[in-house]
């Protein structure tokens, strides 16, 4: 009898467990949701209304691709779309959509040694500082950012890393860190506007370039593929991602302010 009860009890606690995991997700993302306190607004509520508990592991857009497609997350929220669209062509994930956008910015010292505040077109601001030999500070780390600032260097007919480590000197970190670094040697940084936005250790810099079409930042949202990925929890990503594509969510996307300004724009429905 006593046998019994601890095998009934053990089985039941196998229930639970299984019940808790089916209750939590993780969500693969890139540091400048995380870094900006979008999910400290957003996850309070939807946790709230579905009981859903959702884990959201930063890293730069690159790594969290690899990580999703290793099968260590059930949804990916990041922000470079020809990867993002590679990576539903591969099998890895279900469909791609559109969440949210913002932009990206240019950022540096008051002082401005290359010369480019007011600049309407990034590539001759990135052109000049090249000529320049005035230091710009990378991340290097394959992030949604980081392959964004390539595309820019690329069309500006300039390649940086021809003169890595002399003006131009990559971290190999997230967007806060290398914010960090620029400001440390009043070096040129290029980030998204959410991350600066939130960035707290701004010294003496400033937003010199802005506005370019080029600049603009579209996030989007995949639940993992689980017949790629089997442990995937398919029900509870996809109220997740439901939920961030409804009105509700959207309207609390547009929601999230720091300071008085709008980090970031839903366009779900556009």
């Amino acid at each position: 009898m006593t046998l019994l009860r601890l095998t009934a009890t053990a089985f039941a606690l196998c229930l639970a467990n299984s019940a808790a995991a089916q209750d939590t997700i993780i969500v693969q993302s890139t540091t400048s949701t995380a870094n900006s306190g979008l999910y400290d607004h957003l996850l309070p509520i939807f946790e709230g209304e579905t009981s859903i508990s959702v884990n959201v592991v930063a890293v730069g857009t690159g790594q969290a691709i690899k990580n999703a497609a290793n099968c260590d997350g059930d949804v990916l929220l990041v922000h470079a779309k020809a990867a993002e669209e590679a990576f539903v062509a591969a099998g890895h994930g279900l469909a791609r959509f559109d969440l949210m956008y913002n932009d990206f910015v240019l950022v540096g010292p008051a002082t401005d040694p290359a010369a480019v505040r007011g600049m309407a077109d990034v590539q001759e601001a990135l052109k000049t500082i090249a000529k320049t030999d005035a230091p710009f500070a990378s991340r290097g780390d394959d992030s949604g950012t980081h392959k964004k600032e390539m595309q820019l260097w690329a069309e500006s007919g300039v390649d940086p890393r021809a003169s890595s480590g002399t003006w131009y000197r990559e971290t190999g970190s997230g967007m806060g860190a290398t914010l960090n670094v620029g400001v440390g040697m009043a070096a040129y940084v290029m980030t998204d506007r959410a991350t600066w936005l939130s960035f707290g250790n701004k010294g003496d810099f400033e937003v010199l370039v802005e506005g370019d079409p080029d600049l603009f930042n579209q996030y989007g949202v995949i639940v993992v593929n689980p017949e790629h990925c089997p442990n995937v929890q398919l029900e509870s990503a996809q109220t997740f991602v439901d939920w961030l594509l409804s009105d509700e969510g959207q309207d609390a996307i547009g929601a999230y302010e720091q300071n008085g300004a709008q980090l970031f724009f839903p366009n779900a429905s556009e």
